[in-house]
């Protein structure tokens, strides 16, 4: 990524340029003809080309309002390019509506509809591209790396095995041993020490901090032990600056790697769908959601009427799931159960005697799952991935599976590889093993093909319900 000034001033003129390109050619006849004759909904406009001084005060007024609507993205920063595209668009989105405004309310100063909708859709094309070509690393600059951990020793041993341009580190300034180690509290001082001449720019919290400040292409893992709220926290930050994470081959047991070990440093899959994948993912998730929110929406009042009809209770059930890198989320189902008694040890329905009359039916007809298309809708959960588990269940399937953290890696979801072959957590192992295959696997074919499955599967069960 350009740096500094250098890149306030190439984002800042290119929108400004690019701007004053869309308005050229959303008022030229020949775009605004095959606009408005073969777009649907937008056949009815008609083609308006200003010229002269008209021309001109709109070609000032669209890159100023542009070039105020994209401030926000003028401060070198880190993304994933699926973050930069949103966020461009979102704010090309506001720069029309603001245009549509001034428009509403000034005669002189309106865009002909079709060159105002024809403005849009160029800019939310030209500007991501923009954005994403001037964020790219120079190719003469070297890549800038950082090691992140709690566990000093591992950090002199990669800054002496590896031979990645490593700015410094990140460590605490204390580090609490593992409950069956006998090492003692290490105190680090806040001043810095030196490990192999690297700086200490902190502790864990100050990570986004230095990320910002020193342009970092690469992290590097160091820690102890995974566990939820160090390692996790730290991919998720990297995930969310487009950071490339990296960990000794000796320590990748506990997190998601690309292929076998080769050599000393293994890529860590913080986002293991590429682009494309990631928006056909995206794009389905909505789609399914929405059209299944509008299908059972008369459904929900006659299963809330239902459920408090059968017994007491709340209509709908809430609790804390595990989700992406370790985060949690709060997952609802309708009601299926008396609520007294909930434990997390892992049980069969058939086993299970605190299922409901009502309850019975919703989990027969799978009917029960219905409000976690909100989830989706809102980009908390997707269509298909790992099952979101319950956080106090997690404890005991971690127990009896090593490999388990490796499903936090993906965003859970309503159904998947597990679900489809009929496989819950009474069998964690065999769970994980197909939960694992699909982390390798993803594809939108694949989630296709399980989202396929899964309906088939629920047809059988509502049909051996009625019979």
């Amino acid at each position: 990524m350009k740096r500094g000034n250098r890149y306030r001033i190439l984002s800042a003129t290119g929108v400004a340029g690019l701007t004053a390109l869309a308005v050229l050619i959303a008022n030229h006849r020949f775009p605004q003809r095959l606009f408005t004759t073969y777009v649907p909904f937008f056949n009815r406009l008609p083609i308006t080309v200003l010229s002269g001084d008209e021309l001109g005060r709109i070609l000032l007024l669209s890159v100023g309002i542009s070039s105020i609507a994209l401030a926000p993205l003028y401060r070198p920063r880190p993304r994933r390019p699926i973050d930069t595209i949103v966020l461009v668009q979102r704010r090309v989105v506001v720069a029309s509506l603001a245009l549509a405004t001034i428009g509403y309310f000034n005669w002189s100063h309106r865009l002909p509809r079709a060159t105002l909708v024809l403005l849009t859709g160029t800019l939310a094309v030209l500007l991501p591209l923009w954005f994403l070509t001037v964020s790219r690393r120079p190719t003469d600059e070297p890549d800038r790396a950082l090691i992140v951990g709690n566990d000093p020793a591992q950090i002199k041993q990669l800054s002496a095995e590896t031979t990645l341009p490593y700015v410094g580190y990140l460590c605490p300034s204390t580090i609490v041993p593992r409950r069956d180690s006998h090492r003692q509290r290490l105190p680090v001082a806040d001043g810095g020490e030196q490990i192999h001449e690297l700086e200490r720019f902190g502790g864990l919290t100050r990570l986004e901090d230095v990320l910002l400040a020193n342009d970092i292409d690469t992290v590097v893992l160091a820690f102890e032990e995974a566990n939820r709220g160090d390692l996790f926290g730290v991919l998720d930050t990297c995930y969310e600056h487009g950071v490339a994470a990296k960990v000794h081959r000796d320590y990748a047991d506990d997190v998601l790697v690309s292929g076998a070990p080769t050599g000393t440093l293994v890529d860590v899959e913080v986002e293991p769908l590429d682009l494309q994948d990631h928006l056909l993912k995206r794009g389905f998730d909505v789609a399914f959601a929405l059209a299944g929110l509008l299908a059972f929406a008369p459904l929900f009042a006659v299963i809330a009427v239902a459920i408090k009809l059968d017994s007491d209770g709340p209509v709908l059930y809430s609790q804390r799931r595990t989700a992406g890198l370790g985060g949690t989320l709060t997952v609802y189902k309708f009601r299926t159960m008396h609520p007294e008694g909930e434990s997390p040890e892992p049980i069969d329905d058939d086993e299970n005697d605190r299922i409901t009359r009502v309850g019975q039916i919703l989990r027969s007809t799978h009917l029960d799952e219905l409000p976690q298309l909100w989830l989706i809708f809102v980009g908390k959960m997707s269509v298909v991935g790992p099952r979101p588990v319950w956080t106090d269940e997690e404890t005991l399937l971690e127990a009896e599976t090593d490999a388990w953290r490796k499903r936090w890696f993906v965003k859970p979801g309503l159904t998947g590889l597990a679900q489809v072959r009929d496989l819950g957590s009474t069998d964690p192992e065999a769970k994980l093993r197909s939960d694992l295959e699909y982390i390798r696997r993803q594809s939108f074919r694949l989630d296709i093909s399980i989202v396929v499955r899964q309906i088939a599967m629920v047809f059988e069960d509502i049909v051996d319900f009625i019979q």
